[in-house]
């Protein structure tokens, strides 16, 4: 006889749509604890480090270039892992969001859950005082009634309930609801200024820029063309700039002795809204970490360096002065390299090949403090007290006007390995000193002025940050220094003395956080509510 056809049970599965949300709620509940939100706070911070430590695209971009040059096989794969585009990388980004998601998902309910403690009574006295790690009892002299109004009045400042009625009354009383509080407002506060800083981000912009400190024309923020390099927020496109003028009257650097720099400080006069319309200017100085803040914007001191003045006097007697900035290659003497370059004027030539062939260009070296080796010039001091130039003088086109950009500080080698560019001389130069080239063409080395680096940062959520970070100090302030503790009260008749007019209190306490201290914090409130009556047992 043939057994019957027996198929083995399935296991009782879930269907994939239960499956899925069971997966999602327990990913959702993961991703908003607090472990969670303190890990990623964490990585968040160990992620910032190569910003700190690797130059970064958007403020320097030409060290990244030589960065990367420097290390050709690195260098790319960095560049690849977005080592230098750190708070604008795909990574940091998933970092930051992902601690956003986590504190609001922690925080939001804890929020719901303060708001039900604050309107649930304290828990009634447990049945056995005794018990508790901390308790006494004493016999006092009073009704039950008397004994639990004197203790509530030495309670002031604790949320109280009292229960029972007749001869046995109990007295709940809770402290320290201020220490959920703040902690609740100390992560409120860090989501705002995460906030904060991503508005910054994403609507505001960062300019640099040279300004001669000789009391000159300045610079206005009329559009990105007024800076030297600008780097605007995600969403914001560069137009709409708030309108700011700024002028450097003068600059001051004071050094050490050994050269080292102590402070900067520049004489600047500003216009900024309604100084505009008026024409008005209004002075203030500004210094290193010692912004003008103004108009939601604040122009910051950089750095300075030194802008030489050249005049080329042409053999017809007209003349062209320029005063412009070079690089200061070396910090600590501020030996600064750089390129001068000279149209002749109008009607010089008989025509333009010919006015373009007779250009003037000077590339060399500036030293505030000049020393010399032999006929090599180097500085000994950053400070302008003996400048000198060495310098090639050179004639020929310099490619002003070919359209091609060219580096502030360096000639383009291919004019000059073509030959369009000639040297005509090499000369060593002090202040009023020249030099005369062969058709009778004089350039005269004039001295330097100094120049102010000042960058102008726009973030319309800067006072938010401000705000969220002081919120946050008071939040954790409260949350450290606020203690949650618990005490009952029972009074009763004492039985054994049926005549008199006596009491029995039993007292007990619990430390829900903090139990260092909670021993000799509850000897005092004793003391406070029962005074120094006998003690029954303890």
């Amino acid at each position: 006889m043939t057994a019957p056809d027996q198929r083995p049970a399935r296991p009782n599965r879930q269907s994939s749509p239960r499956r899925a949300l069971a997966l999602l709620r327990n990913t959702w509940r993961g991703l908003t604890s607090m472990r969670t939100a303190l890990m990623l706070l964490f990585l968040l911070a160990l992620a910032a480090i190569p910003g700190a430590l690797l130059p970064q695209r958007s403020l320097n971009a030409q060290k990244v270039d030589q960065y990367i040059a420097d290390r050709a096989t690195l260098g790319p794969w960095m560049d690849r892992l977005q080592l230098f585009d750190v708070f604008s990388s795909a990574w940091f980004t998933a970092i930051y969001a992902l601690l956003f998601i986590s504190l609001v998902g922690c925080i939001v309910p804890r929020v719901f859950d303060h708001y039900r403690a604050l309107r649930t009574p304290p828990v009634k006295a447990p049945r056995n005082l005794s018990r508790l790690p901390h308790h006494h009892s004493a016999t006092v002299t009073g009704t039950s009634a008397e004994v639990i109004v004197q203790a509530r009045k030495a309670l002031r400042g604790w949320r109280v309930v009292e229960r029972g009625s007749g001869d046995e009354v109990t007295l709940s009383a809770e402290k320290g609801y201020l220490r959920e509080l703040g902690n609740i407002v100390f992560h409120l506060a860090l989501v705002g200024l995460l906030i904060a800083i991503a508005v910054g981000k994403l609507f505001g912009y960062e300019g640099t820029v040279i300004v001669v400190a000789d009391n000159g024309p300045g610079f206005c923020t009329t559009s990105t063309a007024a800076f030297d390099s600008f780097r605007a927020g995600r969403i914001n496109d560069g137009t709409g700039l708030s309108p700011l003028c700024v002028r450097v009257r003068n600059f001051k650097a004071d050094y050490l002795p050994n050269g080292q720099a102590e402070m900067f400080t520049a004489n600047i006069s500003y216009q900024a809204g309604g100084d505009l319309a008026g024409d008005t200017w209004r002075d203030t100085t500004i210094q290193v970490n010692h912004p003008l803040r103004v108009s939601g914007d604040r122009v910051y001191l950089q750095g300075h360096g030194y802008a030489p003045t050249f005049t080329v006097t042409y053999p017809d007697g007209q003349t062209r002065t320029e005063t412009v900035q070079w690089r200061p290659d070396d910090a600590t003497t501020f030996l600064s390299s750089g390129v001068m370059r000279f149209d002749p004027p109008g009607g010089m030539f008989a025509s333009e090949d010919d006015r373009r062939k007779h250009q003037i260009a000077i590339e060399g070296l500036f030293a505030p403090t000049a020393l010399l080796h032999g006929n090599l010039l180097t500085s000994s001091y950053p400070a302008l007290t003996d400048p000198a130039v060495a310098v090639d003088i050179y004639r020929g086109e310099t490619g002003l006007d070919t359209g091609r950009p060219q580096s502030l500080f360096a000639l383009d080698p291919e004019m000059i390995k073509q030959g369009r560019l000639v040297k005509q001389q090499r000369v060593n130069m002090k202040p009023g000193e020249s030099a005369t080239l062969s058709d009778g063409t004089k350039v005269t080395f004039d001295g330097a002025k100094e120049f102010a680096n000042l960058q102008v940062s726009h973030d319309p959520a800067q006072g938010w940050v401000l705000v969220c970070a002081l919120t946050m100090m008071a939040g954790l302030l409260v949350s450290l220094l606020v203690k949650r503790r618990r005490v009952w009260l029972r009074a009763y008749p004492d039985t054994h003395a049926p005549d008199e007019r006596r009491t029995v209190v039993e007292m007990g306490g619990l430390a829900r956080t903090d139990q260092a201290g909670w021993g000799g914090e509850f000897d005092r409130l004793r003391t406070r509510l029962m005074g120094d009556s006998q003690s029954t047992g303890e």
